[in-house]
């Protein structure tokens, strides 16, 4: 089954490769989606793909890169559907 789920990720998570660290985790898992730094602090990102897969990358997400700390992933509505997010997963600026 697809999945589609959209995170803001909140924490330490800007100027420590977070959103690099989010797509080669992403793209191993073969997911579809984006990641990219809000001006408050926060990533946000939408990934989609097989459950599993992203159940594996919120799990990750949650670990963080080195230098990275995650004190929460918060879930909001998911504003794409999984045939139209990137692919490969894309980081943007």
């Amino acid at each position: 089954m697809t999945q589609v789920r959209r995170l803001r990720i909140v924490g330490r998570v800007q100027g420590v490769g977070f959103r690099w660290f989010a797509r080669e985790q992403a793209r191993a898992l073969q997911l579809s989606g984006w990641v990219q730094n809000e001006r408050g602090g926060e990533v946000l990102l939408e990934v989609g793909g097989a459950e599993h897969a992203v159940a594996t990358f919120v799990e990750a997400v949650w670990l963080g890169p080195p230098g990275a700390r995650v004190d929460a992933v918060r879930e909001e509505p998911a504003q794409s559907t999984a045939e139209l997010l990137p692919s490969p997963f894309a980081v943007h600026r």
